[in-house]
C-alpha cells in the first residue's frame, strides 16, 4: 500500500460553529403543578379577559375606521396630521396600552425614548413574539414595516393602517428597493413623519442570541436607537418560534397568567461614524454588538434564510434544524447564493437520509462514494468533519463542498485525472484502467469498481469518454479530491526518489498547485 499523505488544512476561526446551535426552537416543558395552576387561573381570569378585550376592539375599531378613512396606503402618501394624528397618537395609544393590559401584560420602561429629530429609527430586538408588538404601543405608535397582506386582517389590519407602515409586498419584484426608499425618504424628513420602528432580526427566535441584523434600518445614514425586549417571567409563554408551541397555545397561555411582564429599554443612540454611513453592514453590525451587550446574549449569523432551510430539511425528511448553517456568513464567506445551498442540502439528504440523524458517517460517506473505507477515503472523511466528533452535518459538508472539492474540480485537474486513468491514451477509459487507478490511489489491491464505473459509463458502452468522466466529476463534487489522490501519491513517491519517470514529474508540479489551493482553504478571513 503506497505511503498516506497527511492532509494539513488550518481550520478558518471564522467559519467555526456558532455560540448557538439553534435561535429559531423553543422546547417548553410545562410541570404539572403550572398546568394545574394555569387551570384555575383560567377559569376566573379568562372570561373576564376575553369580554374586556372585545369591549375594547370594540371602541377602537371604528375610531381607527375614522382616522383612516380615505386615507391612501400607495402612492403618494403624506403623514397624518391635526386631528387625525392627535386621535391616533393619543386616544388609539392610550386603547392600545388597555388592550394589552386586558391580556396581562405588566411592562417596565426603562431609558428614555428619543425623538423623532434626533434618532428618526427605532430599531428593536430580540425579536421573539407577536407581543412585542406593545413596543410599537408604549413608543407613541411610530411607523412600522408590514406585509401589505396583513392589512387585509379583519379588525386588526384597520388598527394597523393606524401606523401608516411601509408596505412589503412578496409579489412585486421591486419591493425591497422600495422599502428601502421609503424608509430613507421617512427617515430624513427631519421630524414631519413618526419614527421608525424596525425588528432588524427579521424573524423570530427564543432570545439565545441576537441573530443577523438585516440592513434596511442602516442604510439611510442617520442615528438608530437600539431598542431591547426582555421578558423576565418564570413560564416562558411569549416566545413564537419556528419549533416550539403555536400562537394559540400561547395567547392561552398569557391569558392564563396572573401578569406577564416586559421590560422595554431605549438605550443610547447610536450614531453612524462616516465609514458606517458608507457600510450599512458595518453600522448594523455595531447597533447589534450594542444591544447584546446590554442583553448579555451572543452573536451569531442565522438570518431568515436559515428558516428556510430548516423548513427544506424537513421537507427532505432531515432533523430541521439539519438545515441551519448560519446563512450571511456561510453565503458571504464562500460566495453561496440560497439557491446553490439548497442544492447542496438535497445532494446531502441523498446520503443523510439513511443515517436518520441528519449526520453523515464515514460508512455512509463511503456507501455513497460506492467505495470501502480506506486510510485515504478516512483524511477526505477528516477534512470534511471539521470538529473532529466523527460525523459530518449538512454545515460541514456545505463548506467542505465548496472549499476542498470545488476549487479542486477545475477543467485543467479534471483532465489531468482523466489522462492518468487513460494509461493506454485512447482516449477513453476501461473497466480494468478505472479499477487499477482507484486501486492504488485508495491502496486497496481488491477494490470492486463495478457499480461506480457504470455510473459514469452513461451510455454503457464499456468505456468512459472524457465527456461522461468531466460530466460526472462536475456534477459529483465529492470525487475531486479522490480523483487527484493519485496525483498527491505521485509526488510523495517522487519526493522519496521511488519513481521518477516523467509523469511522476508532470503529477508533483500539478499537485504543488493543488496543495497551495487544499491548504489555503481559497477563502481569506
Amino acid at each position: 500500500m503506497p505511503p498516506q499523505r497527511v492532509f494539513a488544512l488550518p481550520r478558518q476561526q471564522s467559519l467555526l460553529l456558532p455560540a448557538v446551535l439553534n435561535p429559531f426552537v423553543l422546547e417548553q416543558k410545562i410541570t404539572k403543578a403550572e398546568k394545574i395552576k394555569c387551570a384555575l387561573l383560567g377559569l376566573v381570569l379568562l372570561p373576564l379577559r376575553s369580554v374586556w378585550l372585545i369591549l375594547v376592539c370594540l371602541v377602537t375599531w371604528p375610531l381607527a375606521t375614522l382616522v383612516t378613512f380615505r386615507m391612501p396606503l400607495k402612492g403618494a402618501v403624506e403623514p397624518m396630521k391635526g386631528w387625525r394624528r392627535f386621535v391616533c397618537r393619543t386616544v388609539i395609544a392610550a386603547l392600545g396600552r388597555m388592550y394589552f393590559f386586558g391580556l396581562g401584560f405588566r411592562w417596565v420602561v426603562k431609558g428614555k425614548q428619543a425623538d423623532s429629530g434626533e434618532a428618526p429609527i427605532l430599531a428593536v430586538a430580540p425579536h421573539s413574539s407577536f407581543f412585542d408588538a406593545i413596543v410599537c404601543i408604549i413608543a407613541g405608535l411610530p411607523c412600522t414595516i408590514s406585509r401589505s397582506e396583513t392589512l387585509s386582517t379583519p379588525i386588526f389590519g384597520r388598527f394597523l393602517r393606524c401606523l401608516q407602515p411601509v408596505l412589503v409586498s412578496r409579489k412585486d419584484p421591486d419591493s425591497r428597493k422600495n422599502t428601502i426608499k421609503e424608509i430613507e425618504s421617512r427617515s430624513t424628513s427631519g421630524g414631519v413623519w413618526p419614527q421608525v420602528l424596525i425588528f432588524p432580526e427579521g424573524t423570530c427566535t427564543n432570545r439565545s442570541c441576537l441573530i443577523s441584523f438585516k440592513q434596511g434600518a442602516f442604510i439611510p445614514g442617520v442615528p438608530v436607537q437600539p431598542v431591547i425586549l426582555r421578558y423576565p417571567n418564570k413560564l416562558d409563554n411569549v416566545t413564537w418560534t419556528w419549533q416550539g408551541p403555536s400562537s394559540g397555545t400561547l395567547l392561552l397561555l398569557t391569558l392564563c397568567q396572573l401578569y406577564t411582564t416586559v421590560e422595554i429599554e431605549f438605550l443610547p443612540t447610536q450614531i453612524p461614524t462616516e465609514a458606517e454611513k458608507k457600510s450599512p453592514y458595518l453600522f448594523a453590525q455595531k447597533v447589534r454588538g450594542v444591544m447584546a451587550e446590554a442583553l448579555g446574549v451572543p452573536v451569531t449569523d442565522h438570518t431568515f434564510e436559515d428558516c428556510r432551510l430548516m423548513i427544506s430539511a424537513g421537507e427532505l425528511t432531515l432533523p430541521m434544524e439539519a438545515g441551519l448553517v448560519e446563512f450571511t456568513k456561510i453565503s458571504r464567506k464562500l460566495d453561496l447564493k440560497w439557491d446553490n445551498i439548497q442544492k447542496e442540502l438535497e445532494s446531502f439528504a441523498a446520503i443523510a437520509n439513511s443515517c436518520k440523524g441528519g449526520r453523515i458517517k464515514i460508512e455512509e460517506f463511503a456507501n455513497y462514494l460506492k467505495i470501502p473505507v480506506t486510510p485515504v477515503l478516512q483524511e477526505l472523511f477528516n477534512l470534511f468533519d471539521r470538529d473532529g466528533d466523527g460525523t459530518i452535518d449538512f454545515r460541514e459538508y456545505v463548506i467542505g463542498v465548496t472549499v476542498l472539492c470545488r476549487p479542486a474540480n477545475t477543467e485543467e485537474v479534471i483532465q489531468m485525472a482523466f489522462q492518468l486513468f487513460d494509461t493506454d491514451d485512447d482516449q477513453s477509459i476501461s473497466r480494468e484502467e478505472f479499477a487499477h487507478m482507484l486501486r492504488s490511489a485508495l491502496g486497496v489491491c481488491d477494490l470492486n469498481v463495478t457499480k461506480l464505473f457504470k455510473d459514469i459509463d452513461a451510455d454503457g458502452s464499456g468505456h468512459i469518454t472524457y465527456s461522461e468522466f468531466r460530466t460526472f466529476a462536475l456534477t459529483h463534487p465529492q470525487y475531486a479530491k479522490l480523483f487527484t489522490t493519485y496525483l498527491e501519491l505521485q509526488r510523495y513517491q517522487a519526493l522519496k526518489g521511488e519513481d521518477q519517470d516523467f509523469l511522476s514529474s508532470y503529477a508533483c508540479a500539478r499537485s504543488d498547485d493543488s496543495q497551495e489551493e487544499s491548504t489555503s482553504d481559497k477563502k481569506d478571513d
